[in-house]
């Protein structure tokens, strides 16, 4: 799924984290709401949903958001 998403116009990146008790968090980043819709559409993409409510999840959330701003830090590498 990440090839083809990755492939995907509109696709910014993903980030992704999950815990020792097995929860997990995937983000994807689009550049705008019609690119969700399109991935949405995505007939590969709506195969994989069917087998994983099938196969692996017992329960899953959507959830979309516009990023207003984003911003960080990062130590410099010591010398």
């Amino acid at each position: 799924m990440e090839e083809l998403t990755a492939a995907q116009p509109g696709y910014l990146g993903t980030e992704s984290t999950k815990g020792p008790d097995g929860f997990g968090i995937t983000v994807p980043y689009w550049s705008e709401e019609g690119a969700i819709a399109r991935w949405k559409a995505n007939l590969e993409h709506r195969q994989a949903q069917d087998a994983g409510r099938g196969a692996w999840y017992a329960g899953y959330a959507i959830r979309i958001a516009k990023v207003e701003r984003a911003y960080g830090f990062a130590r410099p590498p010591a010398k």
